[in-house]
């Protein structure tokens, strides 16, 4: 632990040797959580980038009485990940993806196992009301909030989450 609160030290004054022995041991960790958050390789990476240079700009924002620093740049990054989803830029990319396109790819994609295959996912989607179809849109294929689902759709967001929970109980109904 002492060797790392070295490195952090050595990191805060700029020291590149320190930023490349840090980078080396979080990137994969910081990708991940990027990652996970806005579901696209390039853009994670792209982010990744991003965020240990903001680290690098502000390392002496960081202090070691608030945190770990891994916990400190894990911070930097989720943020930089939300904003990022939550840009007009990002929102229009996956504006294009809705339901139909992901249940085709679901059902004629050789990879899945052979329980997702027989379940047939796509007569289930179909068979849901038009109420239903919209909320499951925006929530789960693209990736919506629900305060922003209920600003898309125009409606209280006690509503859309009434209607999201009577949705997806009614798929599972459907499937189960």
């Amino acid at each position: 632990m002492a060797e790392l609160d070295i490195l952090v030290a050595q990191f805060k004054k700029k020291d590149h040797v320190a930023f490349e022995k840090l980078y080396s041991m979080y990137s994969d960790s910081i990708h991940g959580v990027v990652y996970n958050i806005v579901r696209d390789n390039a853009i994670a990476d792209e982010l990744m980038q991003d965020v240990f240079i903001k680290a690098w700009k502000k390392s002496d924002t960081y202090s070691s009485k608030k945190g770990r620093f891994f916990t400190w740049i894990l911070n930097i990054a989720r943020n930089a990940a939300i904003d990022k989803t939550r840009s007009k830029a990002f929102k229009q990319s996956r504006q294009n993806l809705d339901a139909d396109f992901f249940v085709d790819i679901i059902t004629s994609n050789d990879n899945l196992d052979s329980r997702t295959d027989a379940i047939g996912i796509k007569k289930f989607v179909k068979k849901l009301g038009k109420k239903c179809k919209e909320v499951i849109e925006l929530l789960y294929f693209k990736g919506y909030t629900q305060k922003e689902t209920s600003e898309a759709l125009e409606m209280p967001i006690g509503t859309v989450k009434t209607r999201n929970r009577n949705c997806i109980k009614e798929l599972r109904d459907m499937v189960l």
